[in-house]
């Protein structure tokens, strides 16, 4: 016997289901957040109002028991990965600190030229 209860939460975890075949053709991160729709369905079946009475009455296992056979969403091959950025090379503050200390001894060295022929 269902109740209303019961089909709106089945219907509930139908959407979920749905969803997550939606996302798995979207790449990784669509097969990633499928896998935890997918997982959340099946707790949503879980909550049945039919389920939830019958195990306060200890008619129903409590545990929780292995997942109902469902079908797994089926994952895309897996596409070649876009080579990383590379990382690391010199501190940026170390840059400027040159090119500060270079600035610096440039600036000196045409001053210092500069005494030596006045325009007076």
């Amino acid at each position: 016997m269902t109740t209303r209860g019961d089909r709106l939460v089945e219907r509930g975890a139908d959407k979920l289901e749905e969803l997550a075949k939606k996302l798995s053709a979207h790449g990784d991160w669509g097969t990633m957040i499928a896998e935890d729709l997918t997982i959340d369905a099946d707790f949503v079946r879980k909550l049945k109002p039919s389920l939830i009475v019958a195990r306060a009455r200890g008619q129903a296992p409590t545990n929780g028991g292995p997942p109902a056979e469902r079908p797994t969403v089926a994952t895309p091959p897996a596409a070649p990965k876009a080579r990383e950025p590379r990382r690391g090379g010199p501190n940026p503050l170390l840059i400027v600190g040159g090119a500060l200390v270079a600035g610096i001894v440039l600036a000196k060295v045409i001053d210092w030229r500069g005494h030596a022929h006045p325009r007076d």
